[in-house]
């Protein structure tokens, strides 16, 4: 699986940010790493150097073999919040997609 990162003006990319958050990606979604082609993450900062509420923003992109890319989103204080809560939803959504075609 590979693992693109996207940030927003607000947002250093950096190095150990980069590490924690495939850390966290690769333990949540590991059941669907054989699926999972490319994961695109995209950080964004929505009030800037303001901190207010759930500003951090994680989209997540899962690109699974001969499937339509498959897309969450959540809001938080943090982006470790943000991106552990969007491989939550990311997860939950594979898991219902992927258990459908082996259904039928």
């Amino acid at each position: 699986m590979q693992i693109q990162f996207n940030t927003d003006n607000n947002i250093s990319g950096t190095d150990q940010l980069k590490e924690k958050l495939i850390a966290i990606l690769t333990d949540s979604l590991s059941r669907f790493s054989d699926r999972i082609t490319r994961l695109e993450v995209h950080l964004s900062d929505e009030n800037g150097k303001k901190t207010v509420g759930n500003d951090k923003r994680c989209m997540l992109e899962a690109r699974v073999e001969n499937l339509k890319p498959i897309a969450v989103t959540s809001d938080a204080k943090s982006i470790e919040q943000a991106v552990n809560a969007a491989a939550e939803k990311l997860s939950a959504a594979l898991n219902t997609t992927l258990g459908k075609i082996k259904t039928y």
